[in-house]
């Protein structure tokens, strides 16, 4: 039997929901509270749930799962083609309903709440790191106001500006040099907070057995080995390491038409913050490594290092999903075989 699929366009107050009865083909678009959505699915035979990818989607995809529902979270690109006429709340639901259905769309990865836990050590950790770099230029340029440049980087500003401070002691009012101190020690506060997050993310790592077996792999540290596993959700929703990293955005663009297709550079779409992790994590190895991979120090005699770079997280990423999928050790110079 054919399950009905409904359409939702979640909110903060307001859900809207469409769906086409199948006993009568009637067309049907209701809005529901916030406190009345859960009830509603509840009460109603198992269906299949398209809702766009958004704040709040993922919690409410845990919810309708456990009331044995099928859900299935759709990107805002997917949907974006199936709205049509004015945007309001009616026609997103009717284009998220419209979009479920066609043939190809993938769907993102429901998440669990740990997982969702350690995306968001994360992002308040990328925020902190944000907030340090902000503190660190104000007060480089607040000093060289006053003749005194401070080298670049977080460890030159922090061996310089003490001997500088005491300097413009002499000849700047008491209250600007308290308060410029004040500011510099708020680059310890800021440091300390980004060390406690990192530490929670090495207590969660050493819990984690699929976390542990991706950070073997060369260029993976702890923040890529982490925030991989967090993002991915499912490794199996993938049906190869080479989807995933299509996913990831490291693979080319394409362009078209009579036949012809050209490569254009790498498509960014996906997370940017994993592909920029991955990324800076190839360009490691391929800095420090003293016997890199055969392929890549050819691909290095031919093409721009970039481009060796975004070569070489693809494969991390595709070793990533390997690992994870079939729940292997990283080996060092392994060879695939054919299924």
């Amino acid at each position: 039997m054919n399950r009905i699929v409904v359409g939702v366009d979640i909110a903060k107050r307001v859900f809207q929901l469409h769906w086409v009865e199948a006993a009568t083909g009637e067309i049907v678009s209701l809005q529901l509270r916030r406190e009345k959505f859960l009830e509603h699915f509840g009460n109603r035979a198992s269906c299949v749930i398209g809702m766009e990818a958004c704040g709040g989607s993922q919690h409410w995809a845990r919810e309708l799962q456990k009331l044995g529902h099928e859900v299935k979270l759709l990107s805002a690109r997917m949907v974006k083609p199936f709205v049509v006429g004015n945007k309001n709340d009616v026609a997103d639901a009717r284009g998220i309903w419209m979009a479920v259905q066609q043939p190809g769309i993938k769907a993102v990865a429901i998440k669990s709440e740990a997982q969702q836990g350690v995306l968001a050590l994360h992002r308040m950790r990328e925020q902190l790191v944000k907030f340090r770099t902000a503190q660190i230029n104000g007060l480089r340029g607040l000093v060289m106001e006053y003749g005194e440049v401070m080298p670049q980087g977080r460890a030159g500003i922090k061996r310089d500006i003490p001997g500088a401070l005491g300097r413009l002691a002499q000849r700047l009012p008491a209250m600007v040099i308290d308060t410029l101190r004040e500011q510099y020690a708020r680059l310890g506060e800021l440091d300390e907070q980004i060390s406690q997050i990192e530490r929670r993310l090495r207590h969660w790592r050493s819990e984690d057995a699929a976390t542990r077996r991706i950070a073997a792999i060369p260029g993976v540290g702890l923040l890529s080995a982490t925030a991989a596993i967090a993002t991915m959700g499912d490794a199996k929703a993938f049906k190869s390491g080479r989807e995933f990293a299509a996913w990831l955005g490291l693979v080319p663009r394409q362009t078209g038409t009579g036949g012809r297709v050209r490569l254009l550079g790498i498509s960014k779409r996906g997370d940017k913050y994993l592909r920029t992790l991955l990324i800076h994590g190839a360009r490691s190895v391929l800095t420090h490594s003293k016997s890199p991979p055969v392929w890549l120090s050819e691909l290095l005699k031919r093409r721009p290092k970039n481009v060796a770079v975004v070569a070489m997280a693809n494969k991390m990423a595709r070793t990533i999903w390997a690992l994870t999928a079939h729940e292997r050790a990283y080996q060092s110079g392994y060879v695939s075989q054919p299924a």
